[in-house]
């Protein structure tokens, strides 16, 4: 249970002690007090000069410092309230469930909902943090002579971005400040792109069932020509993920026919890939646009894919090229 103050009396007794040269030990002894209840009245004496009780911003907490250190402890462990809750009864210092939540949120600590990444296992990790270091040496003109390649889905009316209205409270179901929809987002579209420092590509849109056939005659109508068209020469380094159709054999045999380089890629890396920021930009600004038709949308999404800015795309480059390593954590994601 939580002590109770010593008396003023055997406070001045304390640090008149203190002031005649005893040491902590000694007057712990002598007036039976524990030596750190002997530190904290001289600490408290030696700040504020006095040993009396000092104004409190409030009522007194019911928790003891002991029991709030442990909160701290235990909040690692991820607990709901109801169970610090019974425990509180355990350590008989029972306590409300808002004032156990006061005393984490005074720590600095939230309740909060945890983000969503991939399973990493051990080989994961080591490939991820030898791919870091092994990038880190590029220069920057093998860098720059990446093209970096993904798929993404757009739907015609779905939610590809989040929108922001001005409104006052209780207008939030009002016709314009809502975003219209229908089920299942009025249908979509795949598309397959890339891009490199130099700029983006051909954006091309998948018809049907994308599976490794399909994908290797992408490859074959569109990747050398968008290397030309990007100047990358022929020495460029090919990114692509660990998907089934883009391991496939005759996908393989195709690169290798047409002496392509590829970057090797960490298995579960999605979040490696810096088009994944286009793709955020692609979508923001096909939303903008209204499209009514997916072969609206599909001539949209091109136009707006070749509008953006060569700056934008050398710069995606350079941070995720020289950042990586550095925002590695010791799980091995990235962030």
């Amino acid at each position: 249970m939580k002590s109770k103050e010593l008396s003023v009396d055997l406070q001045d007794r304390i640090v008149s002690r203190h002031n005649s040269g005893e040491g902590y030990r000694n007057i712990s002894a002598a007036l039976k007090v524990p030596m750190s209840t002997v530190a904290s009245t001289i600490r408290k004496w030696k700040k504020f000069e006095t040993t009396r009780t000092l104004p409190r911003a409030g009522w007194p907490s019911k928790l003891s410092d002991r029991w709030r250190r442990a909160l701290v402890r235990e909040v690692t462990k991820n607990l709901t309230l109801s169970e610090f809750q019974r425990s509180s009864v355990e350590r008989e210092e029972p306590s409300r469930r808002t004032t156990i939540s006061a005393a984490i949120h005074q720590s600095g600590l939230y309740g909060r909902v945890a983000r969503r990444k991939p399973l990493l296992k051990a080989r994961h990790m080591t490939a991820r943090m030898e791919f870091a270091k092994r990038h880190l040496k590029d220069s920057e003109m093998v860098r720059n002579k990446i093209l970096w390649s993904d798929e993404t889905k757009i739907e015609l009316f779905g939610l590809n971005s989040k929108w922001y209205v001005w409104r006052q409270p209780g207008t939030a179901h009002h016709l314009s400040n809502t975003v219209p929809t229908v089920k299942h987002g009025g249908g979509s579209i795949m598309l397959w792109g890339r891009f490199s420092a130099a700029g983006t590509g051909r954006l091309v849109a998948i018809e049907g069932k994308m599976n490794a056939a399909k994908y290797r005659d992408i490859l074959e109508k569109n990747l050398l020509q968008s290397a030309k068209d990007l100047r990358l020469g022929r020495r460029f380094t090919f990114q692509q993920d660990n998907d089934p159709k883009h391991t496939a054999k005759i996908t393989k045999e195709w690169l290798h026919n047409n002496s392509v380089t590829v970057l090797e890629w960490p298995s579960q890396s999605p979040d490696l890939n810096p088009i994944e920021h286009l793709w955020r930009d692609l979508k923001m600004a096909v939303d903008q646009r209204l499209p009514s038709n997916l072969t609206e949308l599909e001539r949209i999404c091109k136009e707006e894919w070749q509008r953006i800015p060569k700056s934008r795309c050398e710069k995606l480059v350079a941070s995720k090229t020289k950042k990586t390593p550095g925002c590695i954590s010791l799980n091995g994601c990235f962030y």
